[in-house]
């Protein structure tokens, strides 16, 4: 199975959300909208390019758009071995993983942009790819500066991300084409990301996550940081303020991420990225030439995944046949009658072993009740607390009596 990676500020477009709106999977953006107490939908669907080059704007939008394209995919019945983000798209990562509750990942986000944005208000930079050249020399270039720039992305072996006061980054960017880099090409985004002009932000972030909940990853997460993968649920706190003020180590990601591919017996190592555009499919390319990247992007995109993930027809035709439904017949599958967020009932624990008899309540999706149509005995969660689930997806197994 592939590695889902998911895109950051900077992916946006207008109108990038009309190929879904007929999708069950747009639903997701009902849920987030309620949950950011924002209209996600017009920021989809009728905002302009300016509006979304907002950081407010465009992070919550970016990733909203990916949760739905996460939604569409999980719907196939493809999952991950591994998982990493770039940006804002390490949120997505770690609801894919499981690490974050759907609303307690909306409500980061949200958070994280409008404390960026406001930094950005109150001390303006901006960012610049560097193409053509190794992270080393732009590095150096950005030495030769002399002034508040920094690499901000390492993208891949040929594309850099600069980042810091408008001046300087224009002096760093005419160093690096004098050392070798082909061409300079801003990004459109609000501010200098990822350089200490986030010092702000990355303290008002911190007060939100120490009032988040996370839990371990149910597959690895590779961390922009460090480039490493993490399931652990108490490293998230430490690594996500960090990477507010730190380089994204995405070429590092990649590498790390095609060696987890190896372990698993991935020999195509495919990487499926989930979000709008292909940007980093180039980079994926750029960097582990042996990798297989595709993007979904629209809803005419899933036909050609699932042909690329099964590698037959029959199984494309089974998941295209059953979307939205459960994949489990058995009678011991308790399964959603609902789309929407999942929360057990209080004082019900979903532990194996644990009895339930017909009609127990095990627990609520949004206001629609999840009873057990039998008794028996559990033998596993098969939804954490806070996940979005959908109509018929498992919600716990029983071993009935």
């Amino acid at each position: 199975m592939p590695a889902f990676v998911f895109p950051g500020q900077g992916s946006q477009r207008p109108g990038m959300g009309r190929p879904w709106t007929g999708h069950p999977s747009w639903e997701v953006v009902e849920d987030a909208s309620e949950a950011a107490d924002r209209d996600i939908a017009y920021l989809l669907l009728d905002a302009s390019a300016e509006e979304l080059t907002e950081t407010r704007n465009a992070q919550l939008a970016t990733f909203t758009f990916s949760l739905v394209i996460l939604d569409a995919v999980e719907r196939l019945g493809v999952e991950p071995t591994c998982l990493a983000g770039h940006s804002v798209g390490e949120y997505t990562a770690l609801a894919a993983s499981g690490a974050l509750g759907f609303e307690d990942a909306v409500r980061v986000v949200t958070e994280r942009g409008e404390a960026m944005q406001a930094a950005a208000d109150a001390r303006p930079g901006v960012m610049t790819v560097v193409s053509g050249c190794d992270s080393d020399t732009v590095d150096i270039a950005c030495r030769l500066a002399d002034g508040e720039v920094w690499v901000a992305n390492h993208n891949s072996a040929e594309e850099t991300v600069i980042a810091g006061d408008a001046a300087a980054v224009a002096r760093a960017g005419e160093r690096a084409l004098a050392l070798g880099a082909r061409r300079l090409t801003a990004v459109a985004v609000g501010g200098a990301f990822h350089t200490p002009y986030m010092a702000a932000a990355r303290d008002r972030l911190r007060k939100i996550l120490a009032t988040t909940t996370f839990h371990d990853a149910e597959v690895p997460v590779v961390a922009n940081v460090d480039a490493l993968p993490h399931v652990s649920a108490g490293d998230w706190d430490l690594l996500l303020s960090a990477q507010l003020c730190s380089p994204v180590r995405w070429r590092q990601s990649i590498l790390r991420l095609g060696g987890l591919a190896d372990r698993s017996s991935d020999p195509e190592r495919l990487f499926v990225e989930l979000g709008p555009g292909d940007s980093l499919s180039a980079t994926i390319r750029q960097t582990l030439p042996s990798a297989h990247p595709t993007a979904v992007s629209v809803p005419a995109d899933l036909d050609r995944l699932v042909d690329e993930v099964a590698g037959d027809s029959a199984l494309h035709a089974y998941a295209m046949g059953h979307q939205g439904e459960h994949l489990y017949v058995s009678e011991r599958v308790v399964i959603s009658p609902a789309a929407g967020i999942f929360e057990p009932v209080e004082g019900l624990d979903l532990v194996a072993g644990s009895p339930v008899d017909v009609g127990t309540i095990i627990g609520m999706v949004g206001d629609t009740e999840v009873r057990s149509p039998f008794a028996g005995r559990v033998e596993g969660a098969l939804a954490r607390p806070g996940e979005r689930v959908q109509t018929g997806q498992p919600i716990a197994w029983l071993h009935a009596s």
